[in-house]
């Protein structure tokens, strides 16, 4: 498979330097910065709308804020060029699969893609994920420097995979709602050897570069172009049922639709875990999450934060529902929170339930 870092002119790769360092100062010098003007200016805030009210009055906030939004669209520019300008190889690349491959690809070129996916360009990316088949190569590529070259190799997911799945041996089956370009399928091989692993998204172009990726790499998985809410699949098929950072884009009905299509799939005993995003306590960091949520393009992010989400699953007939801290850089799955973090960061975190025993 061609990485097209690897074929970047130096133009590109400056450009794309000058991204990822500005991305980095933003968290690690603008926001601490931030923090600091916030303390310095009164009493801190008991609530996180009054901390955001405080927020938007701060000298430096509107510098943070148009940094945050427009280094995004310079991002997409950049790696959306890129991805342009070798259109023609990126596109063949797709149909290269092997002659006998190990996996399945299963597109639905007549499924109906809802309102609320279709309507926003989602991470201020340019058609978002859904509109062309090279819209997947430029997610995968802006996707690396937005975790700040910090997920390379997709670690973030691996670490879910290793600290927040269960050990079970023998499992069958395993499903990765949302999977995008396979990011988060792929680690799930190694973890179940010997399970069908299936990864399902809306969208057709994650869904071909995916497959196309893990026939490259000999990965046996299957991607089925679907809705999360109606998978298709049979009842009580599934060890366990996943998904990472896809229910903060979704409206809450919908989530309530994936946590029982993910109920009607688990077998007795099986696991649903998700990693996803919670507030941290700190109204003011919580502020900045929230305002995230609009200079980003996000416009579910407070939906999931207002749900009861333990409680839905309660509802759809999964127990112990608990949402667990995970810290992204070294550490994964950590109950004893996200520690004192100078910088901005997403508060990720894994929401853990069980479908009981008959």
């Amino acid at each position: 498979m061609i990485d097209i870092e690897d074929q970047l002119t130096l133009d590109e790769r400056s450009s794309v330097d000058f991204i990822l360092a500005l991305r980095k100062r933003w968290s690690d010098t603008v926001y601490p910065a931030l923090a600091e003007e916030y303390a310095a200016t009164g009493p801190l805030a008991g609530t996180v709308d009054g901390a955001t009210g405080r927020l938007r009055e701060l000298s430096l906030y509107p510098w943070y804020s148009h940094l945050e939004r427009v280094q995004q669209k310079m991002l997409w520019k950049t790696v959306g060029e890129a991805v342009v300008n070798r259109g023609d190889s990126l596109r063949e690349q797709l149909d290269e699969v092997p002659g006998a491959p190990k996996g399945r690809l299963v597109l639905d070129p007549g499924l109906e893609l809802p309102g609320w996916y279709t309507d926003y360009d989602i991470h201020i990316q340019p058609g978002s994920f859904h509109s062309d088949d090279l819209s997947g190569y430029v997610y995968e590529l802006g996707a690396r420097i937005v975790m700040l070259r910090d997920n390379d190799g997709y670690k973030f997911h691996r670490l879910f995979t290793e600290t927040a799945l269960p050990e079970t041996p023998g499992a069958t089956r395993i499903v990765d709602i949302g999977c995008g370009f396979g990011k988060s399928t792929r680690p799930l091989v190694g973890r179940y050897p010997g399970a069908e692993v299936i990864g399902i998204d809306l969208a057709a172009p994650g869904l071909r570069l995916a497959h196309a990726e893990a026939e490259a790499e000999g990965a046996a998985i299957t991607y089925l172009q679907a809705d999360g809410r109606a998978t298709g699949l049979e009842d009580g098929s599934c060890d366990v049922v996943t998904g990472t950072m896809v229910l903060h884009e979704m409206p809450t009905a919908a989530v309530r639709e994936i946590v029982a299509e993910a109920t009607r799939l688990l077998k007795p005993g099986g696991t649903m875990s998700f990693l996803e995003f919670q507030t941290t306590g700190d109204p003011f960091r919580d502020a900045t999450i929230y305002e995230h949520a609009e200079r980003n393009n996000e416009p579910f992010f407070r939906h999931l934060f207002a749900t009861d989400l333990t409680g839905v699953c309660a509802e759809a007939g999964l127990s112990d529902a608990h949402w667990t801290p995970f810290d992204e850089r070294r550490e994964g799955k950590r109950p004893e929170g996200w520690g004192d973090r100078r910088e901005w960061h997403f508060p990720w975190a894994v929401l853990t339930a069980t479908k009981p025993e008959k």
